[in-house]
């Protein structure tokens, strides 16, 4: 070995946060992560880049971490679209922990770095209170789907029409509910994903998907969901065509978070309920289902949870005890070995 190679062995590796960022970030969406999920760590990565400057990263120690983790909670002023300034709230303090916590994890497993994250306590934020759908509102809903608001003018008595749009609001609005799927779940769904003789919807593995993590799974739609999305898709000329998306906007557009976002708002609106939402639906499924008689792995399963903290929260509410559904399940106890 020559000389300039042995002192090219003996340099000190080093690595700036930019670069590692640009690698974590490519390794994310390898990974398989949804782009909303890779888009949320590269804002909060590259914000605190800007703040500590672009240095090695292997310098960065715990207390750098924990100290700008304080100025984010006391001296650091958001640039809200609507001006307002308030601190960050405890979810999104946490959210900035959870990016670094990421991206020091991928920089430990591939580079053997310290991980000063590790040493850092996770910011806590209070559980958010979890609203959802009485019958009632689900029935106004659907009425929503389906007529006009009332009108009136000079010549006539008050009166209501069908909307065009009736079959695939309605169609929408069941399938979120006996689901419990995710927004961008029931956005990525197509023709074939959806067995309408059982009721099997499939949620592809993958970006494609929609899921959260990558990670598919499937669920079920029950008798009279699947018949208002055969009536709606009854309606289209792809109908039948099974890489064709499941609903379309306006335009013949597959729907977005944010397009699927604006039509379910609108239909609260227009039914006079408050805080509607796509997500709402799934909270609804998982009360709903565990007051039913339904069983919280399984329901974990539905969900597409990685864990059972989530489901724990649902079982609280449902008033249903884990501990208790777990020795009915339980194959040691049950088998008697």
């Amino acid at each position: 070995m020559n000389r300039s190679t042995l002192s090219s062995s003996n340099k000190k590796f080093t690595l700036s946060i930019a670069k590692a960022i640009d690698g974590f970030l490519k390794f994310k969406v390898a990974e398989g992560l949804s782009q909303r999920t890779v888009d949320s760590y590269e804002y909060y990565l590259n914000q605190w880049m800007n703040h500590i400057g672009d240095q090695d990263v292997a310098k960065i120690k715990s207390s750098d971490l924990t100290n700008y983790l304080a100025w984010m909670r006391t001296e650091y002023k958001p640039k809200r679209w609507n001006g307002n300034e308030d601190p960050l709230s405890a979810k999104s303090l946490r959210n900035v922990y959870i990016a670094l916590r990421a991206f020091y994890t991928w920089l430990n497993k591939e580079f053997n770095l310290p991980n000063p994250a590790k040493e850092i306590t996770p910011p806590k934020f209070p559980q958010h209170v979890i609203q959802t759908f009485s019958k009632e509102d689900i029935e106004k809903l659907i009425k929503a789907c389906i007529y006009s608001r009332e009108a009136q003018t000079e010549q006539r008595h008050k009166f209501v029409m069908r909307r065009p749009s009736a079959n695939r609001d309605q169609a929408i609005v069941l399938t979120l509910l006996d689901t419990g799927l995710r927004a961008t779940e029931l956005c990525s769904l197509t023709v074939e994903d959806v067995d309408l003789k059982t009721g099997k919807v499939n949620v592809r593995h993958g970006v494609g998907g929609g899921a959260k993590g990558g990670k598919g799974r499937v669920t079920y739609l029950g008798k009279v969901a699947r018949k208002a999305v055969w009536r709606y898709l009854a309606t289209r000329e792809d109908g039948s065509d099974p890489k064709a998306p499941l609903f379309i906007s306006a335009g013949d557009r597959p729907f977005n978070r944010d397009s699927l976002r604006i039509l379910i708002r609108r239909l609260g609106e227009r039914a006079q309920i408050a805080h509607v939402h796509p997500h709402k639906f799934r909270h609804t499924f998982a009360i709903t289902y565990l007051r039913s008689g339904g069983d919280v792995f399984t329901l974990q399963s539905l969900l597409g949870h990685g864990s059972l903290d989530m489901v724990r929260h649902y079982a609280q509410i449902a008033e249903v005890d884990v501990e208790n559904a777990h020795r009915k399940a339980s194959p040691v106890d049950n088998w008697r070995l």
